[in-house]
């Protein structure tokens, strides 16, 4: 079996930064309309989509979470 990066690591990829929910929010419904137009039946597009889509996700949970106190 070929080894491999995970998309995510959580020692390698903290946070630096958490974005407000304000800004979290408003980057995932552009990122999420902006890879909403991805061509389906290109590799690279959909990995382009999938870690894009990845890191807003991951800003927008860090986001709730201190909003909500949580570490």
């Amino acid at each position: 079996m070929a080894s491999f990066t995970p998309l995510h690591d959580p020692e390698r990829d903290a946070h630096v930064g958490v974005p407000s929910l304000q800004d979290a929010i408003a980057r995932a419904r552009n990122v999420l309309a902006e890879k909403g137009q991805a061509n389906i039946h290109s590799q690279d597009e959909m990995i382009r989509a999938a870690t894009g889509l990845h890191w807003v996700l991951l800003d927008l949970l860090a986001a709730l979470d201190a909003e909500r106190g949580v570490q």
